[in-house]
């Protein structure tokens, strides 16, 4: 039976192929995406759904657009796509906007509250489906932003993210959840500081295919 596995987070899952202006900017293609990658990597027994959004942040609402909050959306998403066999979370990257003024900890805390909700996603609307495990990942750390706008956006962000990997591991051992920290394996190499280069792209989507083929979905 296939495997299902639901990739949702921010620009960074979307596929954001970053240019040192900022904006506007076009999607990589599926097959240069880390989903895409992931995908490929585990084969025909596996089908990879893609739920990501640019600027989605864990659960609040942004002031420059009502549709970024991702504990708002993701019981849908959860409904829509079951049956799922596992939920990759990687959000966290856009709550270190300068304008929340959160603290690394209250950014794990707000992940975990989007973990409790695929747990008690088991169900859906009306079926009999299991709730999905989840592998979640702690985005890598900024880099130079050469855009004056990102760099006061994401003022003091590189610091906070740096940060978050270690509550982010301690929460995915309290709550016993896999985990992957993606700056152990890449740095954020896109032109904008930000989002991923296809190299990038690349080296996550194959550290998460070893990870879900050898110990979370074998």
């Amino acid at each position: 039976m296939t495997k299902r596995i639901m990739c949702f987070g921010d620009s960074l899952t979307w596929g954001w192929n970053p240019i040192e202006s900022g904006i506007p900017i076009e999607r990589y293609s599926k097959e240069k995406r880390w989903t895409g990658i992931l995908a490929s990597e585990l084969g025909p027994e596996f089908e990879v759904l893609e739920e990501g959004l640019s600027g989605r942040t864990t659960n609040l609402d942004d002031p420059t657009d009502p549709r970024l909050n991702g504990a708002n959306y993701l019981p849908s998403a959860l409904a829509s796509h079951l049956p799922l066999d596992l939920v990759v979370l990687m959000l966290g990257t856009n709550d270190t906007k300068s304008y929340f003024h959160r603290s690394p900890f209250e950014i794990a805390a707000a992940v975990s509250t989007l973990i409790g909700q695929i747990a008690y996603s088991a169900g859906g609307v009306g079926t009999v489906y299991p709730a999905p495990k989840v592998l979640l990942i702690a985005p890598p750390p900024l880099a130079a932003m050469p855009t004056p706008w990102f760099s006061e956006l994401f003022r003091g962000g590189r610091e906070k993210i740096i940060e978050l990997a270690k509550h982010y591991r301690n929460l995915a051992r309290f709550l016993q959840i896999a985990f992957l920290d993606a700056g152990e394996i890449m740095s954020t190499d896109g032109m904008d500081g930000i989002h991923f280069s296809e190299g990038n792209n690349l080296a996550l989507g194959q550290a998460v295919a070893r990870l879900v083929g050898s110990e979370i979905l074998p």
